[in-house]
């Protein structure tokens, strides 16, 4: 089972990620979360001890060279388009609670120099992840696809989008919906997320009316308080725990999971 999550930036998506990957753990999948969004902290959330000290993959300078052939920063007319990556994971993955995590960094953008090589590696591991691994894989992505290629696209069982109440919210969502289908990736659900009233989850389902919703999540202030005192997310609020178990049978309930860990 391949999960990709996107969604407009604030709305949710690593908390989503971040319970969805523990809940996959604790009912005995073997789980591969995959931070692809360098403005969250998947790792954080997931509770992983010194998270800050994590060094995302695209900033390993010697590994990039040593894969690509050619050191980030530096113009070069050649560089290995697929280099190799089928150890990285065992090498480079982070693991707790049962877990595996791997911090992928930015997808660079043009207009500041060459990021070619970079890019050439992170795209060739998430190729490796999420066509070769026999896991539970969930990536937590930016608002837009940039980690998916057609090449990838077909291993995506689902991409959900995460929509608060907001119109910005929901034309992301859409923009999101245009992209994937851009790229052949046509599995696409909603999750609504900081749901505070009835009125609230109308809007959302109104105005997407042709997106198949797997859930709605509730505000709980109690997740506010224990991002504010530095505590772990994963514990802080049963209400919402039990909303992403419901997200979590709504997904197997339309995808065939990988057998659980022996």
């Amino acid at each position: 089972m391949k999960i990709a999550i996107s969604g407009k930036g604030g709305v949710g998506k690593t908390l989503l990620a971040s319970l969805l990957s523990k809940t996959f753990a604790e009912s005995g999948y073997s789980v591969i979360a995959i931070d692809a969004d360098p403005d969250s902290n998947l790792a954080a959330s997931l509770g992983f001890p010194h998270s800050e000290k994590i060094a995302p993959i695209s900033e390993m300078s010697d590994l990039i060279a040593e894969r690509t052939g050619t050191r980030p920063g530096q113009v070069a007319p050649y560089y290995r388009l697929n280099p190799k990556v089928g150890d990285l994971l065992e090498k480079y993955a982070f693991e707790y609670n049962g877990i595996r995590l791997m911090v992928m960094g930015r997808i660079k953008k043009g207009g500041s120099g060459c990021y070619c090589p970079e890019n050439a590696l992170l795209q060739a591991l998430v190729i490796h992840l999420l066509l070769s691994r026999n896991e539970v894989v969930i990536l937590d992505m930016e608002a837009g696809i940039e980690h998916l290629g057609r090449a990838t696209a077909r291993a995506v069982d689902k991409l959900i989008v995460v929509v608060e109440p907001g119109r910005r919210s929901v034309e992301t969502a859409y923009k999101i919906d245009k992209l994937a289908k851009d790229i052949g990736l046509s599995s696409i659900a909603i999750v609504g997320n900081k749901i505070r009233s009835q009125a609230e989850k109308e809007f959302l389902t109104s105005s997407l009316s042709g997106f198949d919703f797997l859930g709605f999540i509730p505000y709980d202030q109690a997740i506010i308080e224990a991002d504010l005192a530095n505590l772990s997310l994963l514990d802080s609020s049963q209400q919402i725990i039990n909303e992403v178990r419901n997200v979590y049978q709504a997904l197997l309930s339309t995808i065939q999971a990988p057998s659980k860990i022996k």
